[in-house]
């Protein structure tokens, strides 16, 4: 199981750091490679550039009021759900099918559902 892991380019867990702007404030972002990939993919699919979509998520999430006193952990959080989602089959695998078509509130109950039908069998087998 580990070579599936091991086996991998180690260029995906180097890190890499990007300079951008986010309403004028320049900001320095350092994530592995693998992340930067999958931020492009996502800006990609919505027609974005990465600091557009990075921009766009830092607003979004100040508007949700939450705390993102470590924004490098929520983007990867952000990259390994997006993944996540396309295994459930919740986001489509056609990079032409821009993400903000899917319908975010479906999408978040599903996934919800399936983390406590974990929990709930998690809980079973203590």
């Amino acid at each position: 199981m580990c070579e599936l892991f091991i086996g991998a380019d180690p260029k995906l867990w180097e890190s890499r750091t990007r300079s951008l702007r986010i309403d004028g404030v320049a900001t320095s972002i350092r994530i592995e490679n693998h992340f930067w990939v999958t931020l492009e993919e996502i800006g990609l699919r919505d027609g974005m550039s990465v600091a557009q979509l990075i921009t766009k998520l830092w607003h979004e999430a100040m508007d949700a009021d939450h705390d993102l006193g470590n924004f490098t952990s929520f983007l990867r959080v952000c990259c390994t759900r997006y993944h996540a989602l396309m295994a459930h089959g919740d986001i489509s695998h056609n990079l032409n099918d821009p993400v903000s078509s899917h319908h975010s509130r479906h999408i978040l109950r599903a996934e919800a559902h399936r983390h406590s039908m974990r929990t709930i069998q998690g809980g079973k087998h203590a």
